[in-house]
Formats: C-alpha cells, sequence, structure tokens
C-alpha cells in the first residue's frame, strides 16, 4: 500500500512538472498603427532570452513559449518597440507599431529605389507619414509638403499649382512627380499642375528629393522629385468615413476600406470634393479621384500587385488678378467661362519576388491614359481695333502610356554592397489640337462668351519613346562609412506628325528628333553615434518640351538643357532622440537652358542659350521636450540667378530670377496631452520671404506671413476637427509677377475655417 501511494505522488509530480513545463503557443499579427498594412520581418523575442521568431509577409508570427510568464519584445526597423506582458495568457495578439520618433530611423524608399534608412542616404530627403496626414487633414498636397524645408508648392486655387524646390516659383518642367517611383505624366508633356492628378486617400507616404534625381528616374527631377507612395491593403478589415466642408464653399466626402483575405488584400481609396460660390467669382470646381489596390501573395516570396487610379477633374480657370482689382480685394473676375478638365487613368501591375535573403528582382507594367482639356485664360488676348471683342483658343492635350520596368536587387557580404539595376521602356503617343475662338466683351470689359471656329490652329500627334537603364551601387568601407554610385542612360525618339499645311500656325514639318543623355551620380555617407555628415555630385537633363520644339512654322535645333549639383549635408540626434535636426547646402548650375532669342528679322525662336546659377542653405529642426509635446522649425536661404541670359533682345546677366524669394520658412506646434487620450492641437506658421516680380528686377512682392490654427479630437471610433487655416485673415498672392507694365496676383484664400468628422470601423487602433 505504501508503494502504491508512493507511486501516486510520484505521478502526481510528474504530471504537475510536465504542466508547469509543456509549451503554449503564442500567435499574433504585428500590423502599422496608421495604414494598419502587416509589419514584415517584425522581431518577436521573449523578454531575456534569444528565443524569438519574425513575422512573415501577412504580419503574422507563431512563437512558442515555456510558461504564461513570458513577455514579449517587438521590434521594427522606423518603429517604436513594443513589450506584451504575460503573452501566453492572452488570446492571438493583433500588436500595433506606431512609427519610431528618430529620424535616422525612418525608412525611405525613393533615394535608391529601394527601402533604406534615412542616415544611409546621401541625398537631402524628406517625408510626410501617414501619421502626419491624419493630424493635418489637409485637402490640398501643398499643406502637407510645405512643411518641408526648402519646398514652396504654390496654390493657384482648386488644387492647381506651380513648385518651388532649388529653383524660384516656375511653371517650367524642372520637377518630377511619381508614384510609387513611376512618372505620373511622360516626359515631353509636362504639365506643372500634374499633381492635381494624384488622389491623396490613397497615399501611406510622401517622400521629397531635393536636388536632381536624374540618375535613377529620369529626365525633369532636377528641383527636386515628389514620390507619393500608396498604401498596400490593410491586414485586417478596417476603413475610415469622413465628410467636412469649409465656410469658402468647399466641401468633401472621403472613404478608405480594406481587408486581406488570406493570400488576397483589397484596399480602395476615393473622394469627392467641389466646391460652389467661393471668394472668388467663377472658382467652382470638382474632382472624383479613386484608386483600388489589390494584392496577392502568390507565395511567401512573390508577391503580385495591381492598381488601378480614376481622377475626373474640373476647375473655372479664373486666372490671376490685375493690380487694380488685387489693391481694392476686387474678387471679380472677367474670366466667365475658361476652364481646365482633366480625365485621368492610371494602371500598374507589378510583380515582386525574392529569391534569397539578398536577392530581389520586380517587373512592373504601366498603362496611362490622359487628357489635359483647356479653354486657358492665359491664352485670351483683346482686339488691337475693338474694345469688344478678343479672341482665345479651346485646346487639348493628350497621350497613351504603354511602360515597362524591370529591376534587381543583388546584395553582396563583400564591403556590406548592394547593387541595383534596372530598365524602362516607355512607348508614349500622344495628340494636340487647338481651336481659334472669337470672344465677346461687354462694356466692363468682361470675357462674358465665345464662338468656336473652323479655324484650326495646331493639330499633331507625336511618339514619344523612351529606353533607358540605370544602375546603383552602394559599398560601406569602414564603420559608418558608405558610398554610392549610380548612372543612368535615356534615349528619347520624338516621332512628329503635323496635320496642317506649312502655313498654319503650327505648320512645322513632320519630323524625328533624338535626344540622349547619361546622368551620373556619386555620394557618401558617414555617420557616428547619432551625428552624420554626406555629400554628392549629381547630374540632371531636360530634353526639349513639345511645344518648345513643334510650336510655330520650323523645328529648332535643341538640345537637352542641363544642370550639375554640387551638395553637403548632415544630420544629429541628441538627448535621447528628442532634439533632431539636418541640413543642406546646394549649389546648382543649369546650362543649356532654352529660352526665347529674338533674331535680327525681329522674328523669336528657341535656343539653348541660358544659363543659371542656384545656390542656398536648407535646415531643419525638431524638438520633443516631453511626450506628446513636438515643435518644428524647417526653413531655406537661397538665391537665383542669371549667369549669360540674352532673351527676346534683354539681357538678364547677374539678375535675380522672377519668382525666388531668399528666405522661406516654415513652423510647428503639435501638442498631443497624455492626459486627454485622443486629443490634439497644433499652430503652423508659413512665411515665404520677398521676392522680384520680373526678370528685369525692377518690381517686388513683398511675401506673405500665414498662421494655420489645428485642432481634432478622436473618441471611440470617431473623430471631430476643426482647422483654422489663414487665421489671421491675411491678404496676400500666392505668385506675383509682372510682364511689361501689368502686374498680376494670384489670390490667395482668406480664412478658412474647416470643419469634419469621421467614422472609423474595424481593427482598433
Amino acid at each position: 500500500m505504501k508503494l502504491f501511494i508512493n507511486c501516486v505522488i510520484a505521478f502526481l509530480i510528474i504530471l504537475t512538472g510536465t504542466r508547469s513545463y509543456a509549451q503554449t503557443n503564442c500567435t499574433g499579427k504585428v500590423i502599422d498603427a496608421a495604414t494598419h498594412e502587416p509589419v514584415v520581418n517584425a522581431s518577436v523575442m521573449i523578454r531575456n532570452t534569444t528565443q524569438g521568431t519574425v513575422t512573415n509577409n501577412k504580419g503574422d508570427f507563431n512563437l512558442p513559449l515555456n510558461n504564461t510568464a513570458n513577455d514579449l519584445i517587438i521590434t521594427s526597423l522606423g518603429y517604436q518597440p513594443v513589450t506584451i506582458m504575460n503573452a501566453a495568457v492572452q488570446n492571438r495578439l493583433l500588436i500595433n507599431l506606431q512609427t519610431t520618433n528618430n529620424s535616422l530611423q525612418e525608412i525611405v524608399i525613393s533615394a535608391s529605389r529601394t527601402a533604406q534608412k534615412r542616415s544611409e542616404a546621401p541625398v537631402a530627403i524628406a517625408t510626410i507619414s501617414k501619421q502626419t496626414m491624419e493630424d493635418a487633414k489637409a485637402i490640398r498636397i501643398d499643406q502637407l509638403v510645405n512643411k518641408v524645408s526648402g519646398v514652396n508648392m504654390v496654390n493657384l486655387g482648386n488644387e492647381q499649382h506651380e513648385m518651388s524646390i532649388r529653383q524660384p516659383m516656375t511653371t517650367k518642367s524642372l520637377f518630377l512627380y511619381l508614384e510609387d517611383g513611376i512618372p505620373i505624366r511622360t516626359t515631353g508633356v509636362y504639365n506643372h499642375n500634374a499633381l492635381l492628378e494624384m488622389n491623396m486617400p490613397a497615399a501611406r507616404q510622401i517622400e521629397i528629393i531635393k536636388g536632381p534625381s536624374s540618375s535613377l528616374y529620369g529626365a525633369e527631377a532636377i528641383g527636386g522629385a515628389i514620390n507619393i507612395i500608396t498604401q498596400a491593403p490593410p491586414a485586417v478589415f478596417t476603413g475610415q468615413a469622413s465628410v467636412q466642408a469649409t465656410n469658402t464653399g468647399y466641401k468633401r466626402a472621403e472613404v478608405q476600406v480594406g481587408q486581406t483575405f488570406g493570400k488576397f488584400g483589397l484596399l480602395i481609396s476615393g473622394y469627392y470634393a467641389n466646391r460652389h460660390n467661393g471668394p472668388v467669382d467663377h472658382s467652382d470646381f470638382h474632382k472624383t479621384g479613386i484608386t483600388l489596390r489589390g494584392d496577392y501573395a502568390i507565395s511567401e516570396k512573390t508577391k503580385w500587385v495591381n492598381d488601378i487610379t480614376y481622377v475626373n477633374y474640373y476647375s473655372d480657370m479664373l486666372g490671376s488678378l490685375d493690380s487694380a482689382h488685387f489693391a481694392n480685394k476686387d474678387y471679380s473676375t472677367p474670366q466667365t467661362f475658361t476652364y481646365r478638365k482633366v480625365p485621368a487613368i492610371r494602371y500598374k501591375s507589378q510583380l515582386f519576388h525574392q529569391w534569397n535573403s539578398n536577392s530581389t528582382t520586380q517587373v512592373s507594367f504601366v498603362y496611362r491614359d490622359n487628357s489635359v482639356q483647356q479653354n486657358p485664360s492665359y491664352r485670351v488676348k483683346n482686339s488691337a481695333t475693338n474694345p469688344s471683342l478678343a479672341f482665345g483658343e479651346t485646346n487639348e492635350s493628350s497621350f497613351n502610356t504603354y511602360m515597362l520596368i524591370a529591376q534587381h536587387q543583388q546584395s553582396f557580404n563583400f564591403l556590406n554592397s548592394k547593387l541595383i539595376t534596372g530598365i524602362s521602356v516607355d512607348n508614349s503617343p500622344s495628340k494636340y489640337i487647338s481651336n481659334f475662338i472669337n470672344i465677346q466683351r461687354d462694356g466692363r470689359g468682361y470675357y462674358v462668351s465665345y464662338a468656336t471656329t473652323d479655324s484650326v490652329l495646331s493639330k499633331y500627334t507625336t511618339g514619344i519613346n523612351n529606353l533607358a537603364s540605370y544602375i546603383h551601387y552602394e559599398a560601406a568601407l569602414v564603420k559608418g562609412l558608405k558610398l554610392t554610385a549610380a548612372l543612368r542612360y535615356d534615349f528619347y525618339h520624338y516621332d512628329f506628325e503635323n496635320a496642317l499645311p506649312p502655313s498654319a500656325y503650327t505648320g512645322a514639318p513632320s519630323t524625328k528628333n533624338n535626344f540622349k543623355r547619361f546622368s551620373p551620380k556619386v555620394g557618401a555617407t558617414y555617420n557616428y553615434k547619432g551625428t552624420g555628415l554626406y555629400a554628392n555630385y549629381s547630374e540632371g537633363f531636360v530634353p526639349p518640351q513639345i511645344s518648345e520644339l513643334y510650336t510655330g512654322v520650323k523645328v529648332p535645333y535643341l538640345g537637352p538643357q542641363t544642370f550639375y549639383n554640387y551638395e553637403v549635408g548632415g544630420w544629429f540626434s541628441l538627448l535621447k532622440n528628442k532634439l533632431y535636426a539636418d541640413w543642406s547646402w546646394y549649389l546648382l548650375n543649369g546650362t543649356n537652358e532654352i529660352i526665347s532669342v529674338k533674331n535680327p528679322d525681329g522674328s523669336t525662336e528657341n535656343q539653348n542659350a541660358g544659363k543659371t546659377k542656384h545656390t542656398g542653405i536648407e535646415y531643419g529642426i525638431t524638438y520633443r521636450p516631453v511626450s506628446g509635446l513636438s515643435v518644428r522649425f524647417s526653413a531655406a536661404n537661397s538665391k537665383h540667378t542669371f549667369g549669360d541670359y540674352v532673351e527676346k533682345g534683354v539681357a538678364y546677366n547677374n539678375n535675380e530670377l522672377a519668382g525666388g524669394p531668399r528666405f522661406i520658412a516654415n513652423a510647428e506646434i503639435m501638442y498631443k496631452p497624455v492626459f486627454v487620450r485622443g486629443l490634439r492641437v497644433g499652430a503652423e506658421w508659413q512665411h515665404i520671404g520677398s521676392y522680384f516680380m520680373d526678370n528685369t528686377n525692377t518690381k517686388k512682392y513683398g511675401g506673405y506671413d500665414l498662421l494655420n490654427l489645428r485642432a481634432g479630437y478622436i473618441i471611440r471610433q470617431f473623430e471631430i476637427w476643426v482647422n483654422a487655416m489663414n487665421a489671421t485673415n491675411t491678404y496676400y498672392s500666392t505668385y506675383a509677377s509682372k510682364s511689361g507694365s501689368t502686374l498680376s496676383y494670384n489670390l490667395g484664400d482668406p480664412r478658412e475655417f474647416n470643419v469634419g468628422i469621421a467614422y472609423r470601423f474595424g481593427a482598433k487602433r
């Protein structure tokens, strides 16, 4: 009996011990707190052990635990670490990772076409995160990108714009606009309003590269490139819907919803906005933007991504105000029928494959169908003999694109180096037609109606073909020091066919033109304990635009405009990442710039005869003294001057370029008190300094200062917000210019209260 009892006790001890050390599988999913996208390759470790795992391409993990007291630590580059206490006693975990406050750990894509740490990119690059977008509740892209030092995206009304990055405010083709690293328009048909073709609710991040980026992205990336990276489908069912309105006639409804079903993820993002009876007469607009994205995980190493974006845009084109209207605060406009219409479709199909831990390949097919239809206010001219008559035109510029891009990345153990190679083929047939119109004026001089005619000013097609290849190499010579070199070759072929006779307004003969260019870049970064330096030399180029070559009765001989950039910069992080600052100095020389030259017979023609010089320093500092409080200051001092530059018989040598303020700044305070969860309040100051309104430097505009106030509150699944843009009701012009004796002012928005409410459903943040 005693033996039996001892055996039972021994069995119970063994059973208890077995249960004490029985393994429990802990499962979970790691997602981005702002976008709900899966966080791939996040590290999941048991505290104080070497036991752990990483998440798969769905953000999932499965980790055996020895007992119920295990604590997990979840980390991923670019995110703040999270600790889960007593993980084994919880059900399946859903872990939200917040992006890090350490800017040196930010992940950027645009600098090398692949993901890398910001501190390893030898360029001036800045990011606008999804969280910043949600906090700002911006209704235009300029309200986001103007937070970046050295960036001044000029609001021309109803999402129309021009740009200034290391260049004066200009409509010239000196900036490249990308979506997921692919230009949204083809080279040769640049449109300074191209960003109105974007659907911002579909964006997860905006990256701004300052300076030439032709070595990776090709033509037009001179002053800078803006790359809008789209959001992937969420790992779990989630979405939101919102409505908002302003006191200036603007209304907007927005929706986003997505989910992943096994291997397939789907996300739809879109909005509809309009303005009616705005502060200026004849300034109505409406826009629809919809993006549908589907991701299919063919295997753990292969992913197929498809997305399509549709944009339908219409705006009255009121033009600028003359000096009398602007001085008298007269918001009426002589333009009553001018307009701009932009229907656009973009489709991308991308295949990503990881051969092994060091080797990945991606192949992308792109289709575009784009049209810009206008009755442009800037083409309206008064009759010299009859004050009741004027003349103008209606025109349409359209193109289709069939584009293929292939890229391979190979990493090597030797010097921890990386090689990226790629090729692209772009076939973009384009069309242009312009018709003459007769315009009636009333007694006030306003343009009240127009009649079409059978007079065709321009009618031609141009086949645009671009064949390009690029190579990018990085190597770490010693700890902290990384060298980068890149080279791209572009070959452009224009096949111009004119449907009009030589006597027509555009009577240039049908012809073929070729342009080719090597674009190099070399750079280096050095990092040591939170402090870094970088330097680079890069070149950029712009082939002639179709409108520069084929408007008139002959085709001028033009080559690409070329730019040479010398740049140094750096960054540092102090006080345990509470203080972060960065800076960059650049010298950008432009040569062979296309200008209109006056011939001895009085005629004008385009020639490569201009030189310009652009230099400046950009700097920013962010300070987070306590939890929830962030203070940021971004600014740039710059100067843009002419070198050898004579246009239409007028010499501008050593003058400053029009529209180039020497100082711009943007500062912001954001407070999210920890004792009132969900509340945020912020104030932003934007400063544009004085600048010359004309290239002869005879007239200056004094610039302006704006104060923007923002407040929002999240309670459960609802969010409400109130933004007071231009809170002090400053009267100003976003862009002022002088042509001859005529002064023109693009009116800035008056004080605008934006009130909105959003409802979030699905996974909690």
